[in-house]
């Protein structure tokens, strides 16, 4: 065999190696990478609602820190919670506030009328 041709063939196997370990440290390290993310409220924003107690859940991926309104509430391992929060009459604003224990923080804003019948 060539030896040129095997100093190549040994430096692309080692090249692919190399590319193999960045993306797979990049997948398994994209959540960390990225920070924490609200997703799966069940608040459409916007909405007019007819009762006056409403159950929010959702997920907060890596947070260790998530505040409903400003008040501290608990979720489990996977990030999912579920808390209940009562409504006044007329113009609401729900605030959901997730921290990481890098410092990142996602924050998301619903506005609900609640409307007395």
């Amino acid at each position: 065999m060539n030896p040129n041709i095997k100093k190549i063939l040994q430096i692309s196997a080692l090249s692919m190696l190399f590319l193999f370990i960045v993306f797979y440290a990049f997948f398994r390290s994209e959540d960390l990478l990225l920070g924490v993310k609200i997703k799966n409220i069940n608040i459409v924003d916007g909405a007019i609602v007819k009762n006056s107690i409403i159950a929010v859940t959702g997920n907060a991926k890596n947070a260790i820190n998530l505040t409903l309104n400003g008040r501290e509430i608990t979720i489990n391992e996977n990030g999912d919670f579920n808390e209940t929060i009562a409504l006044l009459a007329g113009y609401n604003i729900i605030n959901i506030t997730a921290k990481d224990k890098f410092g990142y923080v996602d924050e998301k804003n619903y506005k609900l009328m609640y409307e007395n019948i």
